[in-house]
C-alpha cells in the first residue's frame, strides 16, 4: 500500500475507534451510589472492630471507579478523628451459599475472594483506607476499572457478597488521645489478645490491644455519653463492557519478609523505637523496607500508601531504582473534620500516564515506608495500595500498516460511509446531553 494511503487509512480507523469509544462511553453511564454501614455504637475511649457482613453494595456485572467513605453522626455530619480515630476500614469480597442461613463459622459455605495479593494472611481487601479517608483520590482513570460481579467467576450454587471491617477508637475523654489511636497495651490494660492468647512481654502496641470492645484509660471524672455512628461510603461504577480495561489489586506490605524466608508472611504492623543520635545528627528518621515480586506483569495505574500518625512518606521502587510511586501524608493543621491538627488526612496518589509505568515480569519491588523517630510510635503500618493492568497493549507503540494488506476500493466507502454516520450520532447524542442535567446518575 502506498504511505499516503496508509496514513489515510490508519487515520480513518483512528477516528472509527475513537467514535465508537465516545459513543460507547455515553452509553455506559457513570452511577453513583451513596450508602450507610450499620451503626457504630461509641462511648468515651470505647473501641469498636467489629465485622458486618452483606453489606449494600451495587449489583451486576461491573467496573468500579472509585470508593470514598467517611465517618459520620446520626445527623449525618462528619466526626472529628480528634474525636473518634478511624484506625481502618476494609471492604472485603466473599461468595455465600445460596439458601443457607448466614453464620460466621459456615466453613465452606463463605468463601473469602480476596484481592491478588501478596500477603499470604490479611491485606486481602479490594478497598480500605484509615484516617487519611477524606483526601485521598480514589478515582481509577479511563479505560480502567476494578470488574467484579461477573457471574463467570461466582461458583456455582453461591452469590457474591461484601463486608466491611470498621475499626474506630473513641478518645473522647481519654488520658492520652495520641497513645489510644497507637493502641499502647498498657492503655488499655490488656494482656491477652483477642482469642484469649496472652501477649508476648515484649509486646507493647498496636492491633492486638486494641480490639473490639476493649476500653482505653480516660480521665477521672468523664461521663459515659453513647451515640451512634455510620461509615457513609459512596461508590461509583459503570456496566462492565469490552471497552474497560481490567486491573488486579495488590497489597504490599514493608513488614512482608518474602526476601528472606521465601513467604509472604507479612505481620502488618510494626513499632518506631525513639531516635538516641536524632539529636546529633539532625535526623529523625526511621527507614523500613521490603523486597519483593509480583506474579504478573503489567502497568501500573494507580497507587497510594497507608501510614499512621508519624509518617514521613512511602516509596515503591523498581528493579533499576527507578521510582514507580511516592506517596507523602497530609496533615491536618485545625479542628475541623478533614483538617484535624496532627492527624493524617489525606495522602499524594500516583496516577502514571497510561503505558509509561510497566513492572517487568519478575521485577524485584523495594517498599520504603519512612516514619519520624523523634518519639516511639506502636503499631505503625507501611501499606502500599497498587492497580496493575496485566496487558501487552502498549498505548505509545504505532500501529503498523503491513504491505500484504491490500485494501479493496469499496472498502474505503465503507469507511467514508461509517465516519459521516458515525459523525452524525454522536452530534445528534450531543446534542442530546446537552437539554439534559447531565449524564452522571447519582441515587441517594
Amino acid at each position: 500500500m502506498p504511505p499516503g494511503k496508509g496514513l489515510a487509512f490508519l487515520l480513518a480507523i483512528s477516528l472509527l475507534a475513537i467514535c465508537v469509544q465516545n459513543l460507547e462511553a455515553q452509553k455506559n453511564e457513570l452511577k453513583s451510589m451513596v450508602y450507610l454501614s450499620p451503626k457504630i455504637p461509641q462511648h468515651p475511649g470505647s473501641v469498636s472492630k467489629k465485622y458486618y457482613y452483606d453489606i449494600e453494595f451495587p449489583k451486576g456485572h461491573i467496573a468500579i471507579k472509585s470508593f470514598n467513605a467517611e465517618v459520620v453522626d446520626e445527623a449525618g455530619d462528619p466526626v472529628s478523628l480528634q474525636e473518634t480515630y478511624l484506625h481502618h476500614w476494609i471492604t472485603l469480597r466473599y461468595y455465600h451459599r445460596k439458601d443457607v442461613e448466614f453464620n460466621v463459622n459456615l466453613g465452606p459455605d463463605i468463601i473469602i475472594a480476596g484481592n491478588a495479593g501478596l500477603c499470604d494472611h490479611g491485606l486481602s481487601q479490594f478497598f480500605g483506607l484509615g484516617s487519611e479517608t477524606r483526601k485521598t483520590s480514589t478515582n481509577i482513570p479511563d479505560p480502567y476499572g476494578i470488574e467484579v460481579g461477573n457471574p463467570l467467576e461466582v461458583p456455582a450454587g453461591y452469590e457474591e457478597k461484601w463486608l466491611f471491617n470498621i475499626h474506630a477508637i473513641d478518645t473522647r475523654g481519654t488520658v492520652d488521645a495520641m497513645g489510644c489511636t497507637e493502641c499502647r497495651c498498657d492503655l488499655y490494660n490488656v494482656t491477652e489478645d483477642e482469642y484469649g492468647q496472652p501477649l508476648k512481654p515484649d509486646y507493647v502496641g498496636g492491633i492486638h490491644c486494641c480490639y473490639d470492645g476493649t476500653q482505653c484509660k480516660l480521665k477521672n471524672g468523664i461521663k459515659s455519653i453513647e451515640r451512634n455512628l455510620y461509615l457513609r461510603y459512596t461508590v461509583k461504577w459503570v456496566d462492565w463492557s469490552d471497552f474497560i480495561v481490567p486491573v488486579q489489586i495488590f497489597i504490599l506490605d514493608v513488614t512482608d519478609p518474602w526476601q528472606y524466608t521465601g513467604i509472604h508472611d507479612c505481620l502488618i504492623e510494626y513499632d518506631i523505637e525513639k531516635s538516641t543520635t536524632g539529636v546529633d545528627t539532625h535526623d529523625f528518621t526511621s527507614t523500613k523496607r521490603s523486597i519483593m515480586i509480583l506474579p504478573i506483569e503489567g502497568d501500573v495505574v494507580y497507587a497510594v500508601a497507608h501510614q499512621h500518625i508519624g509518617g514521613k512518606g512511602s516509596a515503591l521502587y523498581g528493579e533499576d531504582g527507578r521510582i514507580i510511586c511516592s506517596s507523602a501524608p497530609i496533615y491536618g493543621h485545625g479542628m475541623s473534620a478533614g483538617d484535624e491538627a496532627g492527624y493524617i488526612v489525606g495522602r499524594s496518589t500516583c496516577y502514571p500516564e497510561p503505558g509509561t509505568m510497566r513492572i517487568a515480569k519478575g521485577e524485584a519491588l523495594t517498599v520504603e515506608s519512612n516514619y519520624s523517630n523523634e518519639k516511639r510510635h506502636t503499631g505503625v503500618m507501611g501499606h502500599f495500595y497498587i492497580l496493575i493492568a496485566n496487558t501487552s497493549f502498549n498505548f505509545n507503540e504505532p500501529v503498523q500498516i503491513h504491505e500484504e494488506l491490500k485494501t479493496p476500493f469499496f472498502f474505503w466507502g465503507v469507511v467514508v460511509s461509517g465516519l459521516a454516520i458515525c459523525a452524525s450520532v454522536f452530534v445528534v447524542s450531543q446534542r442530546r446531553n446537552q437539554n439534559e442535567d447531565g449524564y452522571v446518575s447519582i441515587a441517594t
